[in-house]
């Protein structure tokens, strides 16, 4: 599995003036005349375009891209969707609403799965109950000028993952129809893999400090992060490979050659797999690599980077000043 990055916004909260705080949410954005922050999702979907032939794509997102038109795009696109469902929707030919519905379904089985850790909870394994529902048609909602309805459906499956006993519960929007146990489970797997975008932003802020940059115009900030972006997916694509296929051939990472061939010199040991090289680079970064040390953290990292580059820097002076005293005798 390899990560990358198909599209990435910039959106720059404006305040409300003071004028308009009294209007309706509706109104007041249309007197603005701005572009809805919710639309940014349906842009990004514009802006990737559409899969290439016998291939599927499925976007898997958080509560905040629960909004009817990014379902919608998503569905006449031809693209499918695993979607935590944040609103509580109205169903065509019925009065009931989504959540009751999601949650009457019986339970279907259980699966363990490791629960990351937060700045408020440890990371910890557990065991999740998972239920699903047959194929409901969401009710378009009201929208200014429109009633409630009057908009095309939206047809999902819900799968409902929770924890008995606790608060924990995922409610899933997915486009396909779930009718076993084992693909209400690949859905809710699929949901987990979110959080790579969180390790993502985490990296980007904690690590490659993109909160820490002092540019003062926008332009400037938006390019400096467009160039950490890439930098930070690399560090998460070989933290992955690294968990996921150790033993591997370290040509699988795609690094320069001379990076791996300065790694190893200052290791003063070959490094032949994706595991040798994401802990060499770790080393670099300060982590002692002791059994009871926890994994390195994304400033570790890209310390470890850092020192990397400054090393090729100076392997490279070095050549060219070898070349250049040959020269001279």
């Amino acid at each position: 599995m390899h990560l990358g990055l198909l599209d990435q916004q910039y959106y720059v909260r404006q305040p409300v003036p003071e004028g308009e705080q009294g209007l309706s949410r509706s109104r007041s954005w249309i007197r603005q005349g701005r572009v809805r922050e919710s639309r940014l999702w349906t842009q990004s979907l514009c802006h990737v375009s559409s899969p290439p032939p016998d291939s599927r794509w499925v976007v898997v997102a958080d509560r905040g891209a629960d909004i009817y038109e990014h379902l919608l795009a998503c569905q006449e696109r031809g693209l499918g969707f695993v979607v935590r469902a944040c609103q509580d929707r109205g169903l065509v030919g019925t009065r009931q609403q989504l959540f009751s519905v999601a949650r009457s379904q019986p339970v279907a089985g259980q699966f363990c799965l490791t629960i990351r850790s937060s700045p408020t909870r440890s990371a910890r394994r557990t065991t999740l109950a998972v239920s699903f529902s047959p194929p409901l048609a969401l009710r378009a909602p009201q929208r200014p000028g429109t009633n409630a309805g009057k908009g095309q459906s939206v047809t999902v499956s819900v799968v409902r993952v929770w924890e008995p006993g606790s608060q924990l519960e995922w409610l899933l929007l997915c486009n396909e129809a779930v009718s076993s146990f084992a693909q209400a489970r690949e859905r809710a797997w699929q949901y987990a893999t979110r959080w790579l975008i969180e390790d993502f932003h985490k990296a980007l802020k904690t690590g490659l400090g993109a909160e820490r940059l002092q540019l003062h115009t926008g332009h400037r900030l938006f390019a400096a992060v467009a160039l950490l972006s890439v930098v930070d997916f690399a560090l998460v694509d070989l933290r992955e490979q690294s968990r996921q296929q150790s033993e591997a051939p370290i040509e699988q990472i795609g690094w320069p050659s001379l990076y791996l061939h300065v790694l190893s010199h200052y290791q003063q040991q070959p490094i032949n797999t994706v595991g040798q090289a994401y802990d060499a680079l770790a080393k670099l970064g300060g982590h002692l690599g002791r059994s009871k040390d926890a994994p390195p953290g994304w400033q570790t990292l890209w310390r470890g980077l850092l020192h990397l580059r400054h090393l090729i820097v100076g392997w490279r002076l070095a050549i060219r000043s070898t070349i250049s005293s040959s020269r001279q005798k």
